[in-house]
């Protein structure tokens, strides 16, 4: 009886558990207003044999306004202004823009940066895994570019975000020293194409 008690108590606490990501996830996108991270970013192929590491900085503010710069191995820029996404490759010096309402809707970029949670994504509890409580955010729309999302989360702080594209490919981002809060100024959320870079509008 007693062990029967105690597997029931441990499986109340882990439904408990949860269910609480499912609200940190919640309160993350309503109360969080910007933030700045380092982050390691690994793509894996379909079959699990290919894999792509890269690593760079991250800054956001709400609504629809953030910045990705990686810096290892290439060199890249994308850049929310709230009014465009801008896509920079250094290498090739070619910068790419599409409206923010067509290059976000249901993305793991709208989750972080301020989308319409519950309108766009079915959201469920995921049991905790490699000491984060987890989240998974379903697009509504199924002809969208992503499978899922999951966001884990180490006592209610960004740890982890994990991506399923629509085909399959798995891309893990892992938050380092991730801060709220702060103040980011404004020119990290302006782009403006380099002198002979090479312009697509999308």
């Amino acid at each position: 009886m007693k062990k029967f008690l105690l597997a029931v108590g441990v499986a109340l606490l882990s439904l408990q558990a949860q269910a609480d990501a499912v609200d940190t996830l919640k309160s993350f996108v309503r109360d969080v207003k910007s933030g700045r991270a380092d982050f390691t970013q690994t793509v894996t192929s379909p079959d699990g044999a290919k894999k792509k590491v890269t690593s760079g900085k991250f800054e956001f503010a709400r609504p629809n306004r953030f910045r990705f710069e990686y810096q290892k191995p290439f060199e890249q820029v994308i850049v929310g202004d709230g009014q465009k996404v801008w896509i920079y490759d250094a290498d090739l010096n070619q910068a790419s823009s599409r409206k923010i309402g067509a290059a976000l809707g249901a993305t793991p970029a709208a989750l972080l940066a301020g989308g319409s949670l519950e309108k766009d994504f079915e959201l469920a509890a995921l049991p905790a895994k490699d000491g984060l409580e987890w989240a998974q955010a379903t697009p509504k729309a199924k002809d969208g570019a992503f499978k899922s999302v999951q966001v884990g989360f180490r006592s209610k702080e960004l740890a982890a975000i994990e991506i399923i594209d629509a085909f399959g490919q798995r891309s893990v981002l892992q938050f380092k020293q991730f801060t709220p809060g702060v103040t980011v100024s404004p020119e990290a959320f302006t782009f403006t194409p380099p002198a002979g870079a090479d312009v697509i509008e999308q």
